[in-house]
């Protein structure tokens, strides 16, 4: 009994409610303790290793975190440090060394070949290649040109009033409609159904929630972010993008048994993406898992709409705020048009000026204007410095683009570097809006042609007017965007 007595007195003292969250609260000052004491080990350690590399100052604990504060000067900030000190320098942040950002992707694009690496990514990028081939591209030539059509008939309204107007929004559903028509065959209607669109909206918050994870300390630790409003907020959007993906396979796999039950052949429809993935073998006659196909689709719907709907709403913006060269571009695409309403796959050979306007709007403004790489092995400069294994490079692709050892006046729109003469004085990595090597962007090819037909289409209706009020503020997010929109005013051309 005494036992028993003492064992029910000890349930009480320390089950009590308010003494188990005492509990749990030393718990966490523990586990905070423990891995700030990492952090400024790890601090130390690479103190040591970067003394060879000077750099911008910052807070003992959270580095140069407070140095970009998201109020549209952050990127020319990176472009003094460069000047400041060339090559490389190293930027303290006080995030884990695994992170790279992309960990906090994977709950909402899994492991597709945006975050994969290794084995798992060649064997992916290997499967994938062939849907990004010529031959699947040219049809969606068209699709892109009735989808930039809606898109245009719809600012009749600000044509008329003149009124200013945000690009991004408008381009964002332009280029959603082009990726589902074109990649997933399916008719999405989004640019003329009413209200907000359910996955655009997902998108944008996925996007801004990433960005905050990885500017608060505390959200870095799984389970504290879990328990967030914000957390819950993500968890929200992803089930909105994932519903919205996972409908698209679905039927899909619907029209493919069909197909398959009927024994009807593929030439009455286009072979697009979605067939490519769900239809990839290996050398084992092995093909992509459904977690895999969905992690595919979720990556490609999210880089193959928002990058593209960036690169071309800056394109209109630097357009707008050229006339000289917008009245170019115009001149061309009439001629090349012929008179005709669309666009065709031959008559994006027949552009050159605009595609040159169209290369040097995407370097003033890199729809990624960022990129990192975690180390496998040390890194050596060519001036004898070396990067430890396991540091993270990160690669400004905004500062590249704007570095004025190799662009003269880097912030002046000049079409004319990108002449074919003045292209090969430069180096191949002078220029990397889909990033280089193997890994880059797979889908380069149909997000140009998409952003040649959409300024085609643009410029053939309408003169792009800059707006003096609205300067755009802009913003490293996963993509390029602007804290105040991408404005302008436009007005019909006088045949």
């Amino acid at each position: 009994m005494e036992i028993s007595e003492n064992f029910r007195h000890v349930l009480k003292t320390y089950l009590e409610p308010v003494r188990l969250y005492h509990a749990l609260g030393v718990v966490c000052v523990i586990y905070v303790g423990m891995l700030l004491t990492r952090l400024m080990q790890r601090r130390k350690t690479l103190k040591a290793a970067f003394e060879q590399f000077p750099g911008p100052p910052g807070h003992w604990l959270l580095g140069n975190t407070n140095e970009f504060q998201q109020d549209g000067t952050d990127l020319e900030k990176i472009i003094t440090f460069g000047e400041n000190y060339p090559y490389a320098f190293p930027l303290p942040f006080y995030h884990r060394q695994d992170d790279i950002a992309y960990r906090f992707l994977t709950a909402w694009i899994g492991e597709g070949l945006l975050v994969s690496a290794g084995q798992r990514w060649f064997r992916h990028r290997r499967l994938l290649t062939p849907g990004f081939h010529y031959d699947i591209l040219k049809p969606y030539v068209k699709i892109m040109s009735d989808s930039a059509k809606i898109m245009l008939d719809k600012w009749e309204t600000y044509a008329k009033t003149q009124e200013s107007f945000e690009l991004f929004q408008h381009v964002s559903l332009m280029t959603l409609d082009s990726i589902m028509k074109c990649a997933f065959s399916c008719e999405s209607n989004c640019q003329t159904e009413s209200g907000t669109n359910k996955y655009i909206k997902a998108v944008y918050d996925l996007c801004d929630l990433v960005n905050l994870r990885f500017r608060v300390f505390l959200y870095h630790i799984d389970f504290i972010f879990h328990l967030s409003p914000h957390g819950y907020m993500y968890r929200r959007a992803c089930r909105i993008a994932h519903k919205h993906t996972e409908e698209v396979i679905r039927k899909r796999k619907e029209v493919l048994t069909k197909e398959k039950e009927q024994n009807l052949s593929q030439k009455k429809r286009n072979l697009d993406f979605l067939d490519i993935l769900l239809c990839a073998r290996d050398e084992q006659q092995q093909g992509l898992s459904d977690e895999d196909i969905r992690a595919e689709v979720d990556t490609f719907m999210f880089e193959g709409h928002d990058t593209t709907a960036s690169g071309l709403a800056w394109i209109l913006y630097a357009l707008a705020c050229n006339p000289e060269h917008q009245q170019k571009c115009r001149v061309e695409i009439q001629q090349a048009l012929e008179g005709k309403d669309s666009i065709e796959w031959e008559d994006l050979s027949k552009i050159p000026y605009t595609t040159m306007c169209i290369k040097e709007s995407l370097r003033l403004y890199p729809p990624v204007p960022g990129m990192a790489r975690k180390l496998t092995k040390p890194m050596t400069f060519f001036d004898g410095r070396t990067v430890p294994e396991g540091c993270i490079v990160g690669t400004s692709v905004y500062g590249i683009h704007r570095n004025a050892t190799v662009w003269e006046n880097p912030n002046v729109f000049d079409p004319l570097r990108f002449l074919p003469e003045n292209t090969a004085k430069r180096s191949p990595h002078a220029f990397v809006p889909f990033s280089a090597g193997p890994r880059n962007c797979i889908g380069q090819n149909f997000a140009m042609n998409e952003m040649k037909v959409g300024t085609m289409m643009t410029l053939k209706k309408y003169i792009l007017i800059q707006d003096p009020d609205h300067v755009p503020k802009m913003i490293p997010r996963l993509v390029l965007r602007s804290i105040n929109g991408v404005n302008i005013k436009i007005k019909l051309v006088e045949n």
